[in-house]
């Protein structure tokens, strides 16, 4: 078998990056993989929260800690630091340390609620996060918080899960990479008063028929590992995320190279663990089929995605 060097070429795409910027309060920012800052000028929830982003040397042989300076960076630079704007909840979308490592440090400094699984509220403990700072979501049942509301629903990973599992005692930090196990896997729901609906979907995986009977009108759909599945697995996916809620934008997360600091371009994944190249050709036929649009976030831009949907 042919093995395919380097890396997606991100030029190639470059018409895909037209997610209409906010011209309103109200704003999405993406903030490299699954991490995605909703705003409505008073409240905000921000998913996974993970900005350390440490080398995939330090990954593949050392111990993982959140990057303070890194983490201070970002919210600074997104006004989230003492004395900017509300950060209500993070939440992570599930507990692989490119999520979840970062999160509870993160609530730790703006005062936010950590909302998530058991393993999420796991790696809370481990970092010092009071209980009374962390909400074990309950699957279906919406938690409100200012205008927003949130509905967790119970999904899967992206095969493969290289560190499957739930965390059941305190991660603290340091640890290796393997202590963050996947632990409880969310389709997100996020609606707000003003009308917009979004689902976030972290990772590409699903459980069929688990988000029939939803509506959203935007999908920030998750595609790390999928382009090494088969085309009938991205079909499926597509059919049981997008298509079932009915949505009408897609905005594609969780490509970029996440051992790439922040402050530095992003990049694709290297073709030895994801081919971004596939994803695109399959889902941008679908999204033709299906008449959705289908769009890549700007790092750091507000971003309106419900801007001519209305």
């Amino acid at each position: 078998m042919r093995i395919k060097l380097g890396r997606p070429d991100l030029d190639a795409y470059a018409d895909r990056f037209d997610v209409p910027p906010s011209a309103e309060d109200f704003g999405v920012t993406f903030l490299g993989v699954s991490s995605l800052l909703f705003d409505d000028g008073d409240t905000a929830v921000l998913t996974d929260g993970f900005f350390s982003r440490p080398s995939l040397l330090r990954v593949a042989l050392g111990r993982l800690a959140p990057d303070n300076a890194r983490i201070d960076s970002a919210l600074a630079r997104l006004g989230l630091d003492h004395g900017g704007r509300r950060l209500a909840a993070v939440i992570p979308v599930h507990t692989h340390f490119d999520h979840v490592m970062d999160s509870a440090t993160v609530a730790l400094r703006t005062g936010a609620l950590l909302a998530g699984g058991r393993s999420a509220a796991s790696v809370g403990r481990g970092a010092g996060l009071a209980d009374g700072r962390i909400h074990v979501v309950t699957p279906h049942e919406p938690m409100s918080l200012g205008a927003f509301t949130l509905t967790f629903v119970e999904s899967e990973h992206c095969p493969p899960d290289r560190f499957p599992g739930t965390i059941t005692e305190p991660v603290a930090p340091p640890a290796r990479a393997s202590a963050y196990r996947c632990g409880e896997a969310w389709s997100v729901f996020v609606e707000h008063a003003s009308g917009r609906t979004a689902l976030v979907q972290g990772s590409a995986g699903y459980r069929p028929g688990a988000l029939d009977g939803h509506r959203a009108d935007v999908v920030y759909l998750g595609v790390g590992q999928l382009g090494v599945q088969d085309e009938d697995y991205i079909r499926a996916y597509w059919a049981e995320t997008v298509r079932a809620v009915g949505a009408r934008r897609v905005v594609l997360v969780h490509w970029d190279d996440f051992f790439r600091p922040l402050d530095q371009p992003l990049r694709a994944l290297p073709y030895a663990g994801d081919d971004l190249d596939v994803t695109m050709r399959v889902l941008a036929r679908l999204a033709h089929q299906d008449r959705v649009a289908l769009h890549l976030p700007t790092l750091w831009r507000r971003e309106d995605p419900w801007a001519g949907l209305r």
